[in-house]
C-alpha cells in the first residue's frame, strides 16, 4: 500500500477511535486490527506530542499536580484491596473456567509467580456465563452454563491461592442489542445496526444499560471476585461516522463525558463491596489526545479506578511506533514506548493514578505476514515483561484467546 495512503488511514484510526490496538477486546479482532494499523507512524507521533494532552480538567498545563481533586493534593485514592498481591495474571474464558481446562491453568499458577486469573463472567457475545435467578440480570441478560457452578469454581480458585477478576463485557453486546433494540442503535427502517463482524452495542447513553452491567457486577463481587474488569467500556469504532444515519437515544453530553460518567458511576456504585475495579483501554490511547470517536478519554478513565488495565500488544502497533520498523518484531522496544507515554498521560493524576497493570502478548501474529511478525514464545514475554519492570510496572496481565501460556517464562 502507498505509504501516503497508510498514513492517513492510521491518522483516521486515531481521530475517529477506529482500534490501532488489541487487547482483550481483540479475541476475534486481532487479524483485522493489525492490518488496519500497518502506516509509517512517526508522523503521527509528532503530531500527537504537539497536541493538547487529555489531561485532568483541574489539573495544571505544566502537567504538574495542581490544588484539585484529580492533581491528587491533598487527596489520597482509596485502594478497596489494600492487602492485594501485586497481579500477574492470565485470562481465561468461561468455556475454560468451566471446563477441563481449568486444572491445567491451575498447575501453571501452582508452578510458576503468576497469581490471578481474569475470567468471563460477561462474554463479548453479552452472555452471563453462569446460572443465575437474579431477576436484576435475567431483566436483560441471558444466562448460560458455560460455568456450571460459580460457587464450586470459586472455592477451587481460594484453595490455590488465586486472585479472581471478574471481567465483564459493557457495550459491546449483541444478545441485548437483539432482544432490546430500543437499548441500542437503529436503522432508519428500525433494524438494529451491527458491526461489519455482527457485533451489537447497546447504547452508552442508556442508564438501563448501565444499571444492568454494574448489576452484573455486583452479583461477581458477591460470589467472591476481589475485582471487577470492565472491558468495551465505550461507543463501536468509529461512531461518529455512522451516528447521524442511526436513531438512538442521547443527551447533551459528549461521549468522552458519557463514558467517563459511566466509570465514575459504576466505582460508586461498587465500592460499598469492598472490589477493586479496572477498566481496558486501547494501548494508543495513552500515545494520543482523546478518541472521542468511541469516547474513551485515558486520563479521566484512569481518575476513577483502581487500575487502569492499557493493551499494549506489540504486534497491534503499525510501522514506526516508537522508532521500531515492525513492533511485533522488537517487543521489548514496543512496551517500554508504551509505559513511556503511559506514564507521561497520568502524571497529572498525582496521587490519583490508578495502579497500572497492562496486557501484554502470548500468542503469534503470523497474520502480520512474513517479515513482519515474529513468532512468541519464553524470550518475547521475558523482554515484555522486563521492560515493564524497567519502566516501575510491576504488574501485568497474560492474553491469548485459546489460553495456552508459556510455562517457563520469567514471571
Amino acid at each position: 500500500m502507498d505509504a501516503i495512503l497508510s498514513a492517513l488511514l492510521l491518522l483516521l484510526h486515531v481521530w475517529t477511535g477506529t482500534p490501532a490496538g488489541g487487547g482483550t477486546e481483540s479475541a476475534t479482532a486481532e487479524q483485522l486490527l493489525t492490518k488496519l494499523v500497518a502506516a509509517p507512524a512517526a508522523r503521527l507521533q509528532a503530531e500527537s506530542a504537539a497536541a493538547p494532552t487529555a489531561e485532568a480538567p483541574d489539573a495544571k498545563p505544566s502537567g504538574k499536580p495542581g490544588a484539585g481533586e484529580g492533581s491528587g493534593a491533598g487527596n489520597v485514592k482509596r485502594d478497596p484491596q489494600p492487602g492485594a498481591p501485586k497481579v500477574k495474571g492470565i485470562y481465561v474464558t468461561a468455556y475454560s473456567a468451566g471446563g477441563s481446562r481449568l486444572d491445567s491453568l491451575l498447575k501453571l499458577l501452582d508452578d510458576t509467580e503468576l497469581n490471578s486469573m481474569v475470567i468471563d463472567v460477561k462474554d463479548d457475545s453479552g452472555y452471563i456465563t453462569y446460572p443465575t435467578t437474579n431477576p436484576d440480570l435475567l431483566k436483560y441478560g441471558k444466562p448460560q452454563k458455560f460455568i456450571r457452578d460459580l460457587p464450586a469454581l470459586m472455592a477451587k480458585l481460594k484453595q490455590h491461592g488465586v486472585y479472581p477478576i471478574g471481567r465483564v463485557v459493557v457495550f459491546k453486546d449483541t444478545m441485548l442489542a437483539k432482544q432490546h433494540p430500543e437499548l441500542s442503535f437503529r436503522r432508519k427502517d428500525g433494524s438494529v445496526w451491527s458491526n461489519g463482524k455482527g457485533d451489537g452495542f447497546v447504547n452508552a447513553y442508556r442508564k438501563e444499560a448501565w444499571d444492568y452491567n454494574i448489576a452484573v457486577a455486583k452479583e461477581a463481587a458477591k460470589a467472591g471476585f476481589k475485582e471487577i474488569q470492565f472491558d468495551y467500556v465505550r461507543f463501536p469504532e468509529g461512531f461518529e461516522k455512522k451516528a447521524d444515519s442511526l436513531v438512538f437515544d442521547k443527551t447533551k453530553d459528549s461521549r468522552v463525558d458519557t463514558i467517563s460518567a459511566f466509570v465514575k458511576y459504576a466505582k460508586a456504585q461498587l465500592e460499598p463491596l469492598g472490589v477493586r475495579v479496572s477498566v481496558d483501554i486501547f494501548g494508543y490511547a495513552a500515545s494520543v489526545p482523546a478518541a472521542e470517536g468511541i469516547g474513551q478519554d485515558f486520563v479521566k478513565i484512569s481518575k476513577n479506578v483502581d487500575v487502569i488495565s492499557p493493551m499494549i500488544y506489540p504486534s497491534h502497533y503499525g510501522t514506526g511506533w516508537f522508532g521500531v520498523k515492525d513492533p511485533d518484531t522488537s517487543p521489548y522496544a514496543t512496551i517500554k514506548g508504551a509505559m513511556k507515554d503511559t506514564h507521561e498521560k497520568l502524571e497529572p493524576l498525582g496521587s490519583y493514578q490508578p495502579v497500572i497493570r497492562p496486557w501484554i502478548q502470548d500468542f503469534t501474529a503470523s497474520w502480520l505476514g512474513k517479515g513482519h511478525y515474529i513468532p512468541y514464545g519464553k524470550a518475547q514475554v521475558d523482554a515484555q515483561i522486563k521492560a515493564l519492570r524497567e519502566s516501575g510496572v510491576g504488574e501485568y496481565l497474560l492474553w491469548n484467546a485459546s489460553n495456552r501460556y508459556t510455562p517457563d517464562a520469567a514471571f
